[in-house]
């Protein structure tokens, strides 16, 4: 039995990271792109990390940023792990001597084990569904049929998960771990707790 990693992300405020690690999150996600609506300043999510406990990895998100500003968050705040959810090269993410995972916007057409290849380097890959103009963070999905079933890397799941369908995703794709944010919230950068603690259910059932 494996029961894939969880990453709840978008996180601001201390009551959510709280209910997110009790409900037995292995991984928080704190946004650092200025356009979404979970955008947190450096010094906020500084002060939520540092409410974090042991054994849970804190993710810092970013787009397209300036490497300065990647400094400066790593500088502010304790982050064991980067994320870029935009066009940035292997060389690009390679730079700032912290493990980071590259997100994969995945449609028809793409071929990720070039992708894989590519990005050799990242820890693994985020695969999150396309939709044009956006980043991230759609609460869509995406054909699950279209990961390629022995890709190296390992593939973190995300894409319009939720309590409703992370049972079956887990099965489908057997994925290392699984990411959400918008199928936890109440409203956009705020989290429920209950649904928090039944997506983690969900994933723990799932039994791949």
């Amino acid at each position: 039995m494996f029961i894939p990693r969880i990453k709840i992300c978008g996180l601001t405020r201390a009551c959510d990271v709280d209910a997110a690690v009790s409900a037995g999150a292995d991984a928080l996600g704190f946004v650092f792109y200025g356009k979404s609506p979970r955008y947190v300043e450096p010094p906020q999510a500084a002060k939520l990390v540092a409410g974090m406990p042991p054994f849970v990895t804190s993710v810092g998100l970013f787009v397209d940023a300036a490497a300065d500003e990647v400094v400066h968050a790593l500088k502010t705040g304790r982050l064991d792990l980067l994320q870029f959810h935009g066009d940035e090269s292997p060389g690009y993410c390679e730079q700032f001597d912290r493990p980071y995972i590259k997100a994969v916007r995945v449609k028809p057409g793409l071929n990720l084990l070039e992708y894989a290849e590519r990005y050799a380097s990242a820890r693994g890959l985020l695969l999150d569904a396309y939709v044009e103009g956006v980043p991230g963070g759609t609460g869509a999905t995406f054909d699950w049929t279209l990961i390629p079933p022995q890709l190296p890397l390992p593939v973190i799941l995300s894409g319009g998960l939720d309590a409703a369908n992370v049972e079956s995703a887990a099965r489908a794709v057997r994925p290392w771990a699984v990411d959400v944010s918008s199928g936890v919230e109440s409203s956009k950068g705020i989290k429920d707790a209950s649904k928090i603690a039944a997506f983690i259910n969900g994933v723990r059932n799932a039994n791949v």
